[in-house]
């Protein structure tokens, strides 16, 4: 504890973590040429054999420039203010064979990547689980096993999980952070169906550095550890023919998280829309919502570490829902944008307006972990919902319980 620090080195640890630098932003890597193939594994082995054809049209991106790979399945692009990492957006008809990620190499021109995909049925009607916030470690690790469990009775194909993977980077020193996500990467690793994982805020390491004493010219610091273990925090996959967007809602100010989609995202946002076919459904997931009634029901709070609001460049924003929805939705909101998906506030929700053009629903699912708060003699349930689609009609959602509510 810092209490028991003498105040000499108390001072030397803020200062040696940088806690007088305001930090608003990462710095990405110099430019790369990144060049590689995706490709339809036939023998599962993971490497490109001679004799297997490589896969047209799938998106490649490393988070700032989507490009398309060509009729043999090879791409090659110039990457500028790349996060270093660089991954595919699963087609339909296939799934990614392993990581949909690689790392950029610090010098990659002579390096080809590689990306296999499996071929699969194309399904128009499936199901999918919206899960969130299990805020994992040693202790909570039951309440992952329960959220497999359930993947395993509703067999969906695959499980959203938006955010709050783990139980906290945010305040803590690196040992501590790199071995939860590295219980996380072994918990997922464990699921019966894909998962997709979305950023949220305690797992951006090390930004409270007046308790985590972290520099922020730490290589992993920020969203940095998040990347290293999971890789994008923003990317795209389609299903059926619905395109899937994670997005990365959560900003940061110093130390402070707040609800936030960067300028760099957003034009990558725009990109990922381009080309879309219209009509073709789209369904975003990420942490902290875009809009939510919780912070009416939570309460104004200005408590230190959780206050309701926060100002950022001299503009005054409520923290906990994304402060530029209107720009997101502006992007978004020229498609078939039919449902949002998020957590963050460990309750579900249903949020929609009457409007003009297209109908977005604003849809919040519970936590996964079980303390949740009793706000205003209103008890939480800890739960996931399940979602049914049918030639790209979404369902309203089905809640399940993840413990007995007898």
């Amino acid at each position: 504890m810092v209490s028991s620090i003498p105040t000499v080195w108390v001072v030397v640890l803020l200062e040696l973590a940088g806690l007088g630098a305001a930090v608003t932003a990462e710095t990405p890597a110099p430019p790369v040429d990144i060049a590689g193939i995706v490709f339809e594994d036939l023998n599962g082995n993971a490497i490109h054999d001679e004799d297997e054809p490589g896969v047209a049209g799938v998106r490649v991106s490393d988070q700032v420039t989507i490009v398309s790979t060509g009729l043999d399945g090879r791409f090659h692009f110039e990457s500028h203010g790349s996060y270093g990492v660089v991954y595919i957006s699963q087609p339909t008809g296939y799934r990614v064979g392993g990581p949909f990620w690689r790392r950029v190499p610090s010098e990659a021109a002579d390096t080809s990547l590689q990306f296999p995909l499996v071929k699969t049925d194309t399904l128009m009607d499936f199901t999918f689980v919206h899960a969130s916030d299990p805020h994992l470690a040693e202790e909570t690790r039951d309440r992952m096993q329960r959220l497999r469990e359930i993947a395993a009775e509703q067999k969906p194909a695959f499980v959203l999980i938006t955010g709050d993977l783990i139980k906290d980077a945010l305040r803590v020193g690196e040992e501590e952070a790199i071995g939860l996500f590295e219980l996380l990467v072994q918990e997922l690793e464990k699921f019966p169906v894909p998962v997709w994982n979305a950023l949220g805020n305690h797992e951006i390491f090390g930004i409270e550095r007046h308790h985590s004493l972290v520099s922020p010219d730490h290589p992993l610091y920020g969203k940095a550890m998040y990347r290293h273990f999971l890789g994008p925090n923003y990317y795209s996959f389609d299903f059926g023919d619905v395109r899937f967007i994670c997005l990365d809602t959560v900003g940061y100010d110093d130390l402070w998280y707040h609800g936030f989609v960067d300028p760099t995202q957003l034009a990558w946002l725009s990109n990922e829309l381009e080309d879309l076919e219209a009509g073709t459904p789209v369904v975003t997931f990420s942490h902290i919502p875009l809009l939510s009634a919780g912070e009416m029901l939570f309460g104004y709070s200005d408590e230190v570490t959780s206050p309701s609001i926060i100002t950022v460049d001299g503009d005054t924003q409520y923290r906990h829902v994304v402060g530029n929805a209107r720009e997101v939705l502006t992007e978004l909101r020229q498609h078939r944008y039919t449902l949002a998906l998020a957590g963050h506030f460990h309750m579900r929700e249903k949020l929609f307006f009457e409007t003009a053009g297209v109908q977005t629903r604003f849809h919040l699912t519970s936590a996964v972990r079980d303390d949740l708060p009793d706000v205003t003699g209103l008890r939480m349930i800890s739960g996931v919902t399940l979602y049914r689609v049918s030639d790209g009609d979404i369902d309203d959602g089905t809640f399940i319980p993840l413990d007995s509510q007898e």
